[in-house]
């Protein structure tokens, strides 16, 4: 097999993206995420793994993915209102109910695709990014939690010449920021919380290794920008945002730091995946 037929998984790509890097842009999101950031606006992005979330927005209660399912994980329930429940314990991912349903209220929540398909689907978009001096941004989930579909993908953008860059928490081995590093044009870091056990309360894991990797990078000479989701309470508070920039500046205070506002319709996700919304 041929590198560029590297195969990976994906839950989303955007095209005509304005707000992942400079100028127009093609967003491929990644799944899977070694942290669990308790107010993540992608949770179908978190596991690498392909399930099925449903929308109760779209759907029509017709019970046709109920009749569909070989392994009976769908049932038509009534209560104050008709709805269907997933058993996801008993769901095999079949594909039936997706295949099925005449509303796309159930969808798988990623796809496993090679990097031909996704260099194809990138080229569409060329002649907008030489305009706009845009490019092409892998993010997530965590787009290094895949680096060797990751690393082949930016290969593959630099091989056309293409503006590539990179969505990330910095949360891998040292290993494979070196393995991507020549490939990327741009690192686009996400730092959420500096103080270590809160990190750790709000995400599930340190944030040593970020540091570390943030420190390794920015010496590096690598063009950055850091970006600071803006949740209230956690990680907008003014010490937060005052001891991260002295952690960014003191390394290099040529990086820019943005803060993200947050989107609050994040909730709907989870009630797709019928998760709970911790952060609510």
């Amino acid at each position: 097999m041929e590198k560029t037929d590297t195969a990976g998984t994906i839950f989303k790509i955007k095209r005509f993206s304005v707000h992942d890097g400079p100028g127009i842009r093609t967003s491929v999101f990644l799944k899977g995420c070694p942290l669990n950031c308790i107010w993540c606006h992608s949770p179908e992005g978190i596991n690498s793994a392909i399930s099925i979330w449903h929308d109760k927005s779209l759907c029509i209660a017709c019970g046709k993915c109920v009749q569909s399912c070989p392994n009976s994980a769908l049932k038509l329930e009534q209560n104050a209102e008709t709805y269907i429940n997933i058993e996801r314990t008993l769901c095999t991912i079949s594909g039936d109910c997706v295949n099925i349903c005449p509303t796309g209220a159930i969808q798988f929540t990623g796809s496993t695709i090679n990097v031909t398909d996704i260099i194809s689907e990138i080229e569409k978009d060329i002649l907008y990014y030489k305009q706009s001096r845009g490019g092409v941004t892998l993010t997530g989930g965590e787009p290094l939690y895949q680096p060797g579909f990751a690393t082949e993908i930016l290969k593959a953008c630099k091989r056309k010449n293409i503006h590539t860059a990179i969505e990330t928490s910095l949360f891998c081995e040292r290993e494979t920021i070196d393995r991507i590093s020549d490939n990327v044009d741009l690192f686009i870091i996400d730092m959420k919380i500096f103080e270590k056990s809160k990190h750790i309360h709000y995400t599930g894991k340190s944030n040593d290794i970020i540091k570390d990797n943030f420190e390794y990078i920015a010496k590096s000479g690598k063009n950055i920008l850091v970006r600071i989701p803006m949740i209230p309470g956690i990680t907008d508070t003014e010490d937060n945002l005052n001891t991260c920039e002295k952690f960014v500046h003191g390394i290099d205070a040529r990086i820019l730091i943005e803060h993200i506002s947050y989107n609050p319709l994040a909730e709907n996700n989870y009630k797709r995946l019928g998760i709970p919304f911790i952060l609510k």
